[in-house]
């Protein structure tokens, strides 16, 4: 399905971002698997897709430096001639109180998650455009369309994301470029499984199918996005949530 096709997932070594690049790979994509920090888990997401027979190059960048994913985005169009895919899935949380919550922790989330995603998007949209083709897949929250206690920081950045795709989406469309969010719920990563266990019940009682997803849950709905078959879906938001914000 997306056969000859250039994707790169940020954040791509663990959890959601994981689960993108290897499903996006086993659909004929070529996957650059960028990551911030150590290289080893992004390296073994390398690894599981060329042993499947897959294509697959591990960059290291920073998002929410805006020069640093200038470079990022030129070296991938420096190694693979093209860039046809872009999720943006990058993020971090720095939860607590709004009225406790310090400047560093606000910031450090919103330059991340918000700005890390505007910064790629400024990049690999030269690109798109001079193809005149592309598809953009931005992973904003079930926190940014409802909000969240505590997520003050987090829903302000995946609220800003839905804001940010509906823009790009406008502004792009005339080049044949798509842009569209999707909102996961509760997903079993890493970042779920250190939940309190009262914390998790409470979750799942406000999830109208009762359980959390799975990251490939989320992959599914992101190889969708990035092919043909959505090729007359621009500027939405997927909520792959078990109904959470119905």
């Amino acid at each position: 399905m997306l056969e000859g096709k250039v994707a790169v997932v940020t954040g791509a070594s663990r959890g959601i971002g994981r689960a993108v690049a290897l499903k996006l790979a086993s659909e004929g994509a070529a996957v650059v698997i960028n990551y911030n920090g150590s290289a080893d888990r992004a390296e073994e997401v390398k690894s599981e897709i060329e042993k499947n027979g897959g294509k697959a190059a591990v960059m290291q960048c920073n998002v929410s430096d805006f020069q640093a994913c200038e470079n990022f985005i030129k070296e991938v169009i420096s190694e693979f001639g093209r860039l046809d895919i872009l999720v943006n899935n990058a993020g971090i949380t720095r939860d607590g109180l709004l009225m406790r919550m310090s400047e560093e922790d606000f910031d450090a989330v919103v330059d991340t998650n918000l700005k890390g995603t505007f910064n790629c998007i400024r990049f690999a949209s030269r690109q798109m455009m001079k193809q005149r083709c592309g598809r953009i897949i931005n992973l904003s929250s079930v926190s940014g369309v409802l909000g969240n206690a505590g997520q003050a920081n987090y829903s302000a950045s995946k609220a800003g994301v839905i804001g940010l795709t509906k823009s790009a989406a406008r502004e792009l469309a005339s080049r044949g470029i798509t842009v569209n969010a999707i909102a996961p719920g509760f997903i079993n990563t890493e970042m779920t499984q250190d939940l309190p266990e009262k914390v998790k019940e409470g979750a799942v009682a406000q999830i109208p199918l009762g359980s959390f997803g799975e990251p490939e849950d989320i992959a599914e709905a992101a190889a969708f996005l990035a092919s043909d078959k959505a090729r007359y879906i621009t500027g939405q938001v997927l909520c792959v949530d078990g109904g959470m914000a119905m």
